[in-house]
């Protein structure tokens, strides 16, 4: 992508290839994690959140008053 720039080269030659070591750094932290903190396997899926379809019970306002 950004190789064929000069600049990237001269970047690169300056201050190390940054995104490489970036990338690295994200794969060794990911595979670190996996081994502490394996993914979590449902056999249910989640239950969905409820719909309310007005104001839920005892949040509604007493009578004679008016919603501003």
């Amino acid at each position: 992508m950004f190789q064929e720039a000069p600049i990237y080269r001269q970047l690169v030659a300056e201050r190390g290839d940054v995104p490489a070591q970036v990338r690295g750094e994200a794969e060794r932290i990911k595979s670190d994690l996996q081994r502490v903190m394996p993914p979590l396997r449902t056999s249910a899926p989640a239950p969905a959140e409820p719909s309310w379809s007005g104001a839920p019970v005892g949040l509604a306002l007493p009578p004679g008053t008016q919603q501003g």
